[in-house]
Order: structure tokens, then sequence, then C-alpha cells
């Protein structure tokens, strides 16, 4: 449950993908806490009420209701630009609402994405984590070669406490950030997709995988370089 990280700041734990501060955590979740099962427990127990919050994924949708989504999303797609192609547009947003379902039933996906974030991480689901979705999303569209539209990699709560880093798939009109895309997003809501423009998505501040990535390698050498250094 508990996988100890040492920083130069204090120590640190993991905790079911949350990266907490031993002085941040309560009397009762704390690895020195004995007895040690009574963490186990305590923490699954609330995990798993988490999962049961949810129904798990609505994946056979009535044929109007879907289509109406794929003509939402098409619409959000066709706002982002004036240069925009269309029938672009149309086969992003069809792909995009469709082959979320489709992962959904490859990752056996039926709770909540916490709950089958932790299943996966037990070895008892095969996939599923978001990095999962974007990775399987993003090179589905890629395959379509748009060239009126560009696809992104985005990362978000990046260095926060208690949430989850997260990753998503982003669309923009050609030549555009991040900023000015639109949020897909099919792991939030187990395999149906949510949507949204990046600057409007609540609770996440979106930035890209390689800024990511380029901070990360800078915090892991300032780290090596502090360690050499004492």
């Amino acid at each position: 449950m508990y996988q100890r990280c040492s920083d130069n700041r204090s120590t640190n734990y993991r905790l079911l993908g949350y990266l907490c501060r031993a002085e941040d955590l309560p009397f009762f979740m704390t690895p020195d806490f004995q007895p040690k099962f009574t963490v186990r427990i305590l923490t699954l127990a609330f995990i798993l009420l988490q999962g049961c919050a949810s129904s798990g994924p609505q994946l056979d949708l009535p044929p109007i209701v879907e289509k109406q989504r794929i003509q939402d999303l098409n619409h959000a797609i066709l706002n982002l630009g004036d240069d925009i192609d269309a029938s672009e547009a149309q086969r992003a947003a069809r792909i995009s609402i469709k082959y979320s379902h489709e992962l959904a039933r490859q990752y056996e996906i039926t709770s909540s994405p916490i709950m089958h974030n932790l299943l996966v991480n037990l070895g008892l689901k095969p996939r599923g984590l978001c990095v999962d979705w974007t990775t399987d999303l993003l090179s589905r569209l890629k395959q379509e070669r748009f060239y009126s539209l560009d696809l992104h990699w985005a990362i978000a709560n990046y260095e926060t406490t208690f949430s989850l880093e997260h990753s998503t798939v982003v669309v923009s009109a050609r030549g555009d950030s991040i900023n000015q895309g639109l949020v897909l997003d099919p792991w939030r809501y187990s395999g149906e997709l949510f949507w949204a423009p990046t600057l409007e998505d609540s609770g996440y501040v979106w930035k890209p995988q390689a800024e990511i990535h380029a901070l990360k390698r800078e915090l892991r050498e300032d780290r090596e370089q502090r360690r050499l250094i004492r």
C-alpha cells in the first residue's frame, strides 16, 4: 500500500498513487502506526466505498443519444477554429466517442475510475489507468492523419499532494496550443467521454506532456546534484 519516497525536504509516502508527506497524513494512516494491518484495511475500505459510489459506465447508449453526443462534440471541435475541416471534425468526434466505449470494454471496466485504478495496480484488471486511455485514444486519432487538427498529450495535477497526476488527450486547431484546445478525457467517466475547453476544465491545470517531463528531469538532476554535494 505504502511506498516510501525520500527527498531533501521530508519523508514522503506514495499511498495508492497519491504522494503524501508523512506530516500531512492522519495518524492512523501513517506507516509507523501499529498495527499496519489496520492501515491497510481502512485504506482499502475507503477506496472500495469510492468505487461503490459509481455504478460503472453505461456504454450501450441508445443510438439517438450517441448520435447527439457525436454531433455535440463535432460542433465543439469545429468551434476551435475557422479553418478546421468539417469532415475531420466529424471523424474526430465519432472516433473519440465510439473508441472510448470500445476501450472501456477492452479494459473490462465495471466500476469507478479510482476503483478501476486500484484493480489495475493489484493486477486484477489488464489496463485502464489514465495513461492507458490517453495512449490508446491518441494513437487511434493519429491514425487519421488530420491536417487541420493537432493532437496533444496533456498532464495535470503534477506536484499536487492529494490528487492523482492525470493525463488526457487535447485536440486543437492546427498550430494552436493545448490552452486553445478541447480536452478529450475518456478516463474520467469510465469510457463515457468528457470534453471541455482546456481552460474551462474546472479543477485541472493542463500542461503539455513535454513540459512536465522536462520539469521532472530538472528535479531529478537537482536531487542528484544535492546528493553528491552532501
